[in-house]
């Protein structure tokens, strides 16, 4: 069934969500306490069953880094610790929520999934016009991708108990400046 909304499923990769993963330190723990895993295998469950395209959107580079910013207060770190490497594990979704056949798969080298990528084509090629959005961090790809959104017109919806961030304070700063930009709703009460 045709809709005008798209789940996109953002940075829930092995190397940020996995226990095994470079930044399971991190985001595991804040993913486990907020139940984060379950949430968002319930959003993708209900999004699927009421035809609403799922996009995952992944941060990545190129095995010899060509793509990502020295400079960079967040990924200039990633060519020293060989994380973000594009066709690694580390860089794969998660397998809670593992992708399906014609699901979007949107690869980023910056915060927003926007830049640069895929994604501003295939929403207007779908006809999309509403976001539902979660993943980590909340406030980097989550509070990004709802900012841009925003400004670029669509209805953005951030499924709060979908995110997580490095710490409890960053995830509710994060949330209470997106409540002006996003309807704020959560796995079980979404509707699609």
């Amino acid at each position: 069934m045709p809709s005008d909304s798209i789940l996109l499923v953002m940075d829930m990769i092995n190397d940020l969500v996995h226990p095994d993963g470079a930044g399971g330190q991190t985001y595991v723990p804040r993913c486990r306490e907020r139940n984060v895993y379950a949430n968002t295998a319930l959003a993708i469950e209900r999004a699927r069953a009421a035809g609403v395209m799922i996009g995952y959107v992944r941060v990545g580079f190129s095995p010899d880094y060509r793509e990502c910013p020295p400079g960079s207060p967040v990924f200039s770190r990633a060519r020293d610790n060989g994380i973000f490497k594009l066709g690694h594990w580390g860089t794969e979704v998660f397998s809670d929520f593992a992708p399906r056949a014609g699901d979007a798969d949107i690869v980023k080298h910056r915060v927003s999934p926007f830049y640069g990528t895929t994604l501003a084509p295939l929403l207007s090629a779908q006809g999309i016009t509403r976001l539902v959005l979660c993943g980590v961090s909340t406030n980097g790809v989550v509070s990004a991708a709802v900012r841009e959104g925003h400004d670029r017109d669509f209805e953005c919806v951030l499924l709060e108990d979908c995110c997580a961030g490095a710490s409890d304070d960053e995830h509710d700063f994060a949330l209470a400046g997106l409540r002006r930009f996003a309807g704020i709703s959560t796995a079980a009460d979404v509707v699609f």
